[in-house]
């Protein structure tokens, strides 16, 4: 232990002042010579230009396709190359993809990184201020994949927004059986499933006998036949059966059109290059064994679909299957090098601690909020591992009787996202760690800890075999 007297002298010696190293600043220069900024709205759009193209550096178009197509000619008329927009709900989409296919550079900007300047706000101050901020290069343009993924990315987010309509049906479903007393939910883990849709559908073709309607148990099912009748009885009202069979056609119609989109992404996928010969390098066999499919998952083979997209099986990775794959790739793409390293990729995703620091402290160290498709997908994947026996699944309970649950889940989501950083840019499979290889290796990470420790304290760490250990690798810590 060192003296206080050497304690208060390193203490003095931070409080005088002493020269930092600072680069020097130059002058702001304008970058983007040829920069036009724009104001999108629902009606309106407000355009500025640099000064001395036009007679009128601001202009105001509608938002009709043809006024947009006018307000393309006339930024190619005033000799502009690069446009900066915010990104406003989804008003900005049709102007992005009319100014991209005209050839400008279109920049699309988060609109917290442009609206802070106080004062009078107008479209007009808007436009003019977007413009000024571009040709300074001062804005950053958010991620935007290419336009093929983009087309893959609205599929299966339009996928995602079906399943979420056809779940609130099978609450619908629930309530009406729930009105006339039928407790399925006690009996059966899914009243969608193979035998609650079997059973609902004979209710509503007027079927009452409960014992007949048991029979449709399926042998996968965990209750009895006798359980399940006995759950059957209930009060058949005219109203519930109709409001149950308006239930049950509203899940039909969305399961025919989540169909429908899966053989639209199908299709999609086969326009995509194939990034592997699969004569040479054919798809490896799956990690895990092999399930009965779930009702959600499609029928076409997405995992050899999603081989021919990357070149690689990212499915071989733990907690990740065919379904969040798809997910992470359509909202990232294939390209990594839009990042330039991993930890500006874990960044974007929202799954690296935000510090924020003031007076040379950091007061809060949390994820920054985001509604990253990718991000939940991440954390899904992760919360799906608390079983798992690999070593992702070491790691997530070791993380999770650390930290708690929600940041175990974040810490697990941040290693895959590396995990398929790394897989993505350098075109290299998944190397399972061995789950001793993991424990041996965090064993000693903790070993280093207490040896920097003990050298703090002005300790010595001595490392001891212990006799009576049945595992001779295992060896008892003493400080001194």
């Amino acid at each position: 232990m060192q003296s206080t007297d050497s304690t208060k002298s390193r203490k003095s010696h931070k409080s005088i002042s002493s020269p930092v190293y600072a680069p020097e600043l130059e002058s702001l220069q304008q970058i983007n010579l040829n920069a036009a900024g724009l104001d999108v709205g629902v009606s309106e759009i407000y355009a500025c230009i640099p000064q001395g193209r036009d007679e009128h550096s601001v202009r105001v178009f509608a938002t009709f396709t043809a006024d947009l197509q006018n307000l393309a000619a006339w930024l190619a008329q005033c000799k502009v190359t690069s446009v900066a927009m915010e990104s406003t709900g989804v008003y900005w989409i049709p102007i992005f993809q009319i100014l991209e296919a005209q050839g400008f550079e279109v920049i699309l900007v988060n609109a917290h990184q442009v609206k802070n300047v106080p004062g009078h706000k107008t479209d007009v101050l808007d436009c003019q201020w977007i413009q000024q901020l571009h040709t300074f290069g001062l804005l950053r343009a958010s991620f935007r994949p290419e336009d093929a993924i983009c087309v893959l990315r609205s599929f299966v987010r339009q996928r995602e927004m079906l399943l979420q309509y056809r779940a609130s049906h099978i609450q619908h479903i629930q309530k009406a059986l729930e009105q006339m007393n039928l407790k399925l939910n006690n009996v059966l883990s899914d009243v969608a499933g193979v035998t609650g849709l079997r059973i609902i559908r004979d209710i509503i073709a007027g079927m009452r006998d409960p014992i007949e309607l048991a029979k449709h148990r399926d042998w996968r099912c965990g209750k009895s036949q006798a359980e399940i009748a006995k759950s059957l009885v209930g009060d058949y009202r005219v109203e519930h059966v109709f409001a149950l069979q308006q239930a049950v056609e509203l899940y039909d119609c969305y399961t025919e059109k989540l169909q429908a989109c899966d053989a639209q992404i199908e299709q999609h996928f086969a326009c995509f290059s194939c990034q592997v010969d699969l004569e040479k390098h054919p798809l490896p066999p799956p990690t895990r064994r092999p399930c009965s499919p779930q009702k959600n998952q499609p029928k076409s083979d997405l995992r050899l679909a999603l081989y021919k997209l990357v070149g690689i099986d990212l499915t071989q990775v733990d907690g990740l299957d065919v379904l969040s794959v798809q997910t992470i790739l359509s909202e990232i793409g294939t390209d990594m090098s839009k990042w330039r390293t991993v930890k500006q990729f874990t960044s974007w995703l929202g799954l690296c601690p935000h510090n924020d620091k003031t007076g040379g402290k950091i007061k809060r160290t949390h994820t920054k909020k985001t509604n990253n498709r990718a991000n939940l997908a991440f954390r899904q994947a992760a919360a799906s591992l608390w079983r798992s026996k690999s070593a992702l699944g070491h790691f997530y309970r070791r993380m999770r009787t650390k930290l708690g649950a929600p940041q175990a889940v974040v810490a697990t989501a941040h290693r895959l996202a590396r995990i398929v950083y790394h897989m993505l840019k350098y075109q290299v499979p998944f190397a399972a760690v061995p789950p001793e290889q993991e424990d041996a290796q965090y064993r000693q990470r903790a070993l280093r800890q207490l040896q920097r420790k003990a050298k703090q304290l002005g300790a010595t760490l001595v490392m001891e075999s212990t006799l009576n250990s049945t595992d001779p690798s295992i060896e008892a810590v003493s400080g001194v």
